[in-house]
């Protein structure tokens, strides 16, 4: 084994480690931000007996396998979703790693890998509460502007992607939201698509909206047959959406325009 697969295999642990431990802080923020609480000054207790959480079992993912997901002090059982949480975005951290390359684009690595950690606080609390934290969302649109600005050539096209990006697939939720006064979407879709566009460009965000849709229909359908009710939260989707439009955006929109026949018609009429 040679230097360099040592230095990969290196790097591609740290991303996955840091990014479990990142998946840590993920479920504070699931957690306290639609109660209001504070991130940082209060301690991690059990949420049966309230007995503070003693250090050495808050080791992200080990901790929970040693304990058998039960609270030390009371037995209470601890939701398997947070160690979930934690092996998601470390997961999804190293597969970022992994797909791009890593030492030519260590930036956008580093934004996109804190946009999904961003996604997967959107897509669990809007999931449990139906509401997107502003502050989430601002965060995104944070690292949207950062990646134009470390990631991007400065050409007109490119950063005209990137603005129209911000509108097309905004704009038209606006337009569902108003139309039905919020019952069939809600205004946290709109701004995470906002920023979300703004981060993907034009081609992201369509692909990011028809996968939403996609998965959001079978989602939806599939809760109706055994809830009964037809509400749901659809940022979750969106988010999925988001997600797979940063991996195969350009993939699926040349897919698409070759199985539509646009690709043809474009190069006839030019």
């Amino acid at each position: 084994m040679n230097q360099l697969s040592v230095y990969y295999i290196v790097i591609y642990a740290f991303m996955f480690v840091f990014g479990v431990c990142v998946g840590s802080f993920l479920n504070v923020c699931i957690y306290r931000l639609p109660l209001g609480e504070s991130l940082t000054k209060k301690n991690s207790h059990c949420m049966t007996c309230g007995e503070e959480i003693k250090r050495y079992d808050l080791i992200p993912i080990i901790s929970w396998c040693i304990l058998r997901g039960k609270c030390r002090h009371c037995g209470a059982r601890i939701s398997p979703r947070y160690t979930v949480v934690e092996f998601l975005n470390g997961a999804i951290w190293l597969v970022t790693a992994l797909y791009f390359d890593i030492v030519a684009l260590p930036m956008y690595i580093i934004l996109t890998c804190l946009m999904f950690s961003a996604l997967i606080v959107v897509f669990f609390m809007d999931w449990d509460t139906q509401l997107i934290n502003t502050w989430v969302v601002v965060f995104i649109g944070v690292l949207a502007v950062a990646e134009i600005i470390l990631c991007r050539d400065y050409d007109s096209a490119s950063i005209s992607s990137h603005i129209i990006g911000a509108f097309v697939v905004s704009v038209p939720l606006a337009i569902v939201t108003l139309l039905s006064h919020e019952k069939a979407m809600g205004w946290g879709d709109v701004f995470l698509m906002i920023a979300a566009g703004l981060y993907l460009g034009i081609q992201g965000a369509l692909v990011a909206l028809a996968v939403a849709l996609v998965t959001g229909s079978i989602g939806g359908l599939t809760q109706k047959h055994f809830s009964g009710s037809s509400k749901f939260a659809f940022g979750p989707y969106l988010s999925i959406g988001i997600v797979v439009a940063v991996f195969f955006a350009e993939q699926l929109g040349d897919w698409y325009m070759q199985f539509t026949g646009l690709n043809e018609m474009l190069n006839e009429s030019v």
